[in-house]
């Protein structure tokens, strides 16, 4: 009974698709067009025309070896014989241990990717953003404070310079009035 209700449910599905598909259009008879019975007449008269033609039949009789032949991978397997396969494998054998091994290292470090300071990191990630930006803050006003202490720097220069040069007049003009006078200069 519930199989008899699938096919009626089936039917009238059909139905309605060929009635999209093709409208209201009749074939020759008068009848509506069935999607179905197009089909089935279509396969017919491609079987009829493919046993009357030998080159058909034999197409299809060779139809296996032609996907076959079409496979990409054929003509790596006619032209490229096992013992030469093995030899790549065998000359590539130091690079493929040596990729193995790296590979086991990376499948022992896994859980270290897996633990709790990495699963952390975006956490510290804000932390450390914030932190970059207190430092930068703190860059700016050291360059500031080094401009200020090299400003002061170079005043002071300047002063010691003009006290020198100052002391330097004076203790000429000192000795000058000294010679003057008679004065000699105590060494």
């Amino acid at each position: 009974m519930d199989k008899k209700m699938e096919t009626d449910n089936l039917e009238i599905r059909l139905q309605a698709l060929e009635s999209r598909i093709y409208g209201e259009r009749r074939n020759k008879s008068g009848k509506s067009v069935k999607c179905a019975e197009s089909l089935a007449r279509i396969q017919a008269g491609l079987t009829n025309t493919a046993n009357k033609r030998e080159r058909v039949k034999i197409l299809h009789k060779k139809i296996e070896d032609l996907l076959k032949y079409l496979d990409p991978q054929f003509t790596d397997h006619i032209t490229v014989p096992d013992a030469m396969k093995l030899e790549f494998i065998l000359a590539e054998e130091d690079f493929l241990l040596s990729q193995a091994s790296l590979l086991e290292q990376v499948s022992n470090l896994q859980p270290l990717l897996d633990s709790a300071y990495i699963r952390d990191v975006p956490e510290h990630a804000t932390k450390l953003q914030r932190l970059s930006q207190i430092h930068i803050k703190e860059q700016d006003q050291t360059e500031a404070q080094s401009q200020e202490v090299k400003k002061l720097f170079e005043e002071y220069n300047k002063m010691m310079f003009l006290l020198s040069k100052q002391f330097t007049q004076w203790d000429e003009t000192l000795r000058k009035l000294e010679e003057a006078k008679g004065i000699r200069p105590v060494e």
